[in-house]
């Protein structure tokens, strides 16, 4: 116990009656020193899909969520954001969370992230530490061929993002639009296709009868599909994130709704880790993962951080 809790405990079977600020205080100034006992276990890698995850369809935090990520991190955790949206779409979301890990994973995993200076404590800044690229003249083609009406956006190398058309729920800030032609004149990191016209069946569908070859690709809950470069998925980015931080392969946590988390899912539980289902994911989401807390809209996230 801390010298400043013991300042204020009466003497050994006696009772002190305080006011119920003080009180207050020290309750949670004994709830924080249990939190940083010494007893310290190895620490947890966590990682968070965002969209579905931490916030709901209209942006707004799943309930508790900042309060258990904080929680969590008290406790000598690490955690840090997987998420398909790119950095330029992810790095409010870390603010608002009040979270500055030593890396995130954007784009599928195709950008890691790292952070150069600052921390929770004060604004922080982020490099573009490791990114994968392909060539994507070929699959967009393909992609084209079949979805003539569709909307096309790729992400650079540099973080920039060119597109065809404005495409609803796409953070398009500092995006530029561009002729389709002009989408496959350099390597890309991901290539994102949205069809309001089709569903995620009409995706799933349509990818199993033309193929995708050379490239990894996950089909959106809301009728998008996001390509990435072959072989490269979150979980790979993942694998990487682990093995600078130095935790062991069974002291991951990972948590998601969407067949993009598919591929951390397997990873974390082939290593001896968690994997866990948020409780709206799809059925073929839920089934990848050992374990499937409440929905977003419950606070399913909060409700596995506050018993770490």
């Amino acid at each position: 116990m801390t010298e400043s809790a013991e300042e204020h405990l009466p003497p050994t079977g006696s009772v002190e009656v305080v006011r119920p600020r003080a009180a207050a205080q020290l309750v949670e100034e004994i709830a924080t020193d249990a939190e940083r006992s010494a007893a310290r276990v190895d620490p947890l890698l966590i990682a968070l899909d965002v969209d579905g995850t931490v916030l709901l369809e209209d942006e707004t935090l799943s309930p508790g969520v900042v309060e258990a990520i904080a929680h969590a991190h008290r406790a000598g955790n690490e955690v840090m954001l997987a998420t398909g949206r790119s950095w330029e779409g992810t790095r409010g979301i870390q603010r608002v969370l009040e979270l500055a890990p030593e890396y995130a994973v954007c784009s599928n995993g195709a950008v890691i992230m790292k952070r150069v200076e600052g921390d929770f404590a004060e604004e922080s800044h982020y490099e573009r530490f490791h990114v994968e690229t392909f060539d994507a003249s070929d699959v967009l083609e393909l992609l084209r061929s079949h979805l003539p009406d569709a909307r096309y956006m790729v992400e650079l190398a540099d973080g920039h993002r060119l597109y065809t058309e404005p495409m609803d729920d796409w953070n398009l800030v500092h995006a530029r639009r561009v002729p389709f032609a002009e989408l496959a004149a350099q390597p890309v990191c991901r290539v994102v296709v949205v069809s309001p016209e089709n569903d995620d069946s009409d995706f799933v569908d349509l990818v199993a009868r033309i193929g995708l070859n050379g490239v990894s690709y996950a089909v959106g809950w809301s009728a998008w599909l996001d390509i990435a470069p072959q072989g490269v998925d979150k979980s790979t980015a993942l694998e990487k994130v682990r093995t600078w931080l130095g935790i062991e392969p069974d002291r991951v946590l990972v948590m998601g709704d969407g067949r993009n988390d598919v591929g951390m899912f397997r990873w974390a539980r082939e290593h001896g880790g968690r994997a866990i289902a948020m409780g709206q994911g799809p059925d073929e989401v839920r089934r990848e993962a050992g374990e499937i807390t409440a929905s977003v809209h419950s606070g399913g996230v909060a409700d596995v951080l506050r018993t770490l």
